[in-house]
């Protein structure tokens, strides 16, 4: 383990456009049009539901309440004035309001047709005067209350709807996009996974991907709800009074300036978070996969304080987080409170002077309150937004990488976005390299102009000294990689016409360290052909020499292995790796050093399985132990990436050249 992440540095994308990224999401989005159109519906019908409730209130106070002055009702003074006194309308059609009427004769007066009496006097009537008297009053008060609950009601029901469908919709589209990144992923080129670590691919298809679900769930709807509610709210205040409104909204501007502020600031944290989530989880992985080298060479403390300085680092990255919210949430609400504070002091003088009744002033203070809290949600969701485009970055550069081995044209050139690849469905039978050169980095050639060919049934050696390119050509006959220059053909066709997988589908590679998937045994060996039966997968069982090792298991084929079957021997992940070889019944076996790690007991076990395995197939073994080619057909002996003896072993030790001298060598170790 090095104190250096060197290449797994993560890399900083830089300013992305929002419209780039947000069109890499809309085939996502699209997909699911109709939910979101439905769940816009509803945020209209939610929107009005939160509009009307002030307004009920106001007219609850000013009908009902307190009346509104009547300039028809106001009593002239001297000066040609009307006074402004308030006056109680009473309907005299009542037997008991006329009865009222007639006991307190000296405090009504008939006016405009109707019995009237000043507030101020109404204190001189009994309680029980005034429950008949307000009757009418208390009954519309009760309709009132009713109406603000149905409307709450009505909401509430409309926004389990909404949320019902926004989260269906939001998920849904996470599991599209994770299984896009899923898929995406496994067409890159095996160049692309040494440059990029576990960690932070995992980190990509799960963390990134979650960042995006509540921009999907709450942003896109919720948006145009705080928008309309704003545009509503704007109507409603300049209908109450327009002077009161065109105040209030000068705070707008500085509320502007300070989101845009809040917007570069907050992109710049959050980025600056994803980047050190996928360096942790980068360390994280590396530290779990090479726990026995570290504690072998007693580097726990070098190795922890490492990962504490990536944990310090994302910390100060959430501190910036953090910080930026302290400063502009506050803001904010002391922008709603200055606000609050204008109407209450400018409002209130109205209403004393009687330009505004008090419903309407009580009305103004809730929009207004309401009108900053769509303003602070917006800014809220801009954050979401903010936090959801740097892990949409992310992504992106995921799903815009193309270094992918792709099926070439016959010119040569790259088949075109959505040119349907050739296919190569021929049984596999001869290979042949063509003055192949290659390299992995640029400047550094690790095959030099390397020809040969394999006929069919044929089994071919290439040994060599670490180094010498050997692993190299399976990399090419797999096309893991494309050659810098010349040819390999499969039954004489250039492998580069075709579709990598289909080049696949008649091979099998043994490698001398197995890979076995978390699962059954038997779900390992059947990898290649799901439809094996009970009686194929016991033939070939014996065929791999793994019947003494399924025996000597409780569950035998179905004893669980976790940990890349690191509970079981190396012999037994080869021999398990050679059953799974003999399930596809390859036409093509490519064998790299697969007895380099087992010991002499289980080598006899693992030759006899691989020999079985080649028996009338097309071989090419990579061999790092002579002993293992000294049985094939053909051995050719690779040095510095270039061929420099070929024959069988009889032929090439008489030689006495390069073959023989790695014979002494290793019969001296």
């Amino acid at each position: 383990m090095f104190d250096n992440t060197g290449i797994f540095n993560e890399v900083k994308p830089g300013q992305q456009f929002d419209a780039k990224l947000l069109s890499m999401l809309m085939p996502f989005v699209r997909k699911y049009k109709k939910f979101l159109f439905l769940a816009v519906a509803l945020v209209v019908v939610i929107t009005f539901c939160d509009l009307s409730l002030p307004y009920v209130t106001k007219v609850a106070i000013d009908r009902y309440i307190v009346h509104q002055l009547d300039p028809v009702l106001s009593q002239n003074r001297g000066d040609g004035e009307k006074e402004g006194i308030r006056y109680f309308r009473v309907e005299t059609a009542s037997p008991e309001g006329a009865e009222i009427i007639k006991r307190h004769d000296e405090r009504f007066r008939e006016m405009e047709g109707a019995a009237v009496i000043a507030y101020k006097d109404l204190s001189a009537l009994s309680k029980e005067e005034l429950n008949i008297l307000r009757g009418g009053d208390l009954t519309g008060v009760f309709w009132m209350a009713l109406l603000l609950v149905g409307i709450s009601l009505t909401g509430f029901i409309f926004n389990f709807i909404q949320l019902l469908v926004m989260e269906y919709t939001g998920q849904m589209i996470m599991h599209d996009l994770r299984l896009e990144i899923f898929r995406h992923i496994q067409r890159l080129s095996p160049a692309f996974f040494t440059r990029n670590p576990v960690g932070r691919l995992v980190t990509r298809a799960t963390n990134d991907v979650q960042n995006m679900h509540e921009m999907f769930t709450s942003v896109i709807t919720f948006v145009f709800k705080d928008l309309f509610l704003l545009a509503g709210i704007a109507i409603v205040l300049l209908s109450i009074n327009a002077r009161l409104a065109l105040i209030c909204f000068t705070a707008l501007p500085i509320v502007l300036i300070t989101a845009f502020r809040f917007a570069h600031y907050a992109r710049s944290a959050f980025r600056t978070l994803r980047i050190k989530i996928a360096e942790i989880n980068t360390r994280l992985s590396e530290s779990i996969e090479g726990i026995r080298v570290i504690q072998l060479y007693r580097r726990e403390r070098q190795n922890r304080e490492f990962f504490g300085k990536l944990n310090h680092d994302h910390y100060l990255a959430g501190m910036k987080q953090v910080q930026v919210f302290a400063v502009f949430m506050p803001v904010i609400e002391l922008l709603g409170s200055v606000a609050v504070a204008m109407v209450i002091y400018y409002g209130g003088g109205k209403v004393i002077s009687q330009s505004i009744t008090l419903g309407g002033l009580v009305a103004f203070i809730s929009y207004m309150r309401m009108f900053f809290r769509p303003v602070r949600d917006i800014a809220e969701k801009f954050n979401i937004m903010q936090n959801a485009m740097s892990s949409a970055e992310r992504i992106h550069l995921i799903l815009n990488n193309r270094e992918m081995i792709t099926a070439l044209g016959s010119e040569g050139s790259e088949k075109a976005d959505g040119a349907e690849p050739d296919r190569f469905n021929e049984k596999l039978s001869t290979l042949e390299f063509k003055d192949v050169s290659f390299e992995y980095n640029s400047g550094e050639t690790v095959l030099k102009a390397v020809s040969f060919k394999v006929n069919k049934g044929e089994t071919v050696a290439i040994v060599g000294p670490t180094g010498a390119g050997k692993t190299s050509i399976v990399n090419l006959i797999t096309r893991f990689y494309d050659t810098l220059s010349g040819s390999v053909l499969l039954n004489g066709k250039d492998v580069k016409r075709f579709h990598p997988s289909s080049v696949r589908w008649d091979m099998a590679l043994v490698t001398q360290d197995p890979f076995l998937f978390s699962g059954t045994i038997r779900e390992n060996i059947a990898y290649g052909n799901r439809d094996l039966s009970e009686g194929q997968l016991y033939r070939v069982l014996e065929l791999a020499n793994c019947i003494h090792l399924v025996n000597r298991l409780k569950d035998g084929v179905d004893t669980t292995i976790t940990g890349s079957g690191k509970t079981l021997s190396s012999g037994e992940r080869q021999l398990i790796s050679i059953a799974r070889a003999f399930v596809r019944n390859p036409g093509l076996i490519l064998l790299d050093e697969a007895t380099s790690y087992i010991d002499s007991d289980s080598e006899q076990h693992i030759q006899d399985a691989l020999e079985k395995l080649m028996t009338d197939r097309t071989s090419v073994i990579i061999a790092h132990r002579l002993s293992t080619a000294r049985g094939a057909d053909r051995i050719i002996t690779l040095n510095k990436g270039r061929i420099v003896e070929s024959g069988t072993h009889d032929e090439l030790m008489k030689k006495k050249g390069f073959y023989y001298k790695l014979n002494q060598m290793q019969n001296i170790m």
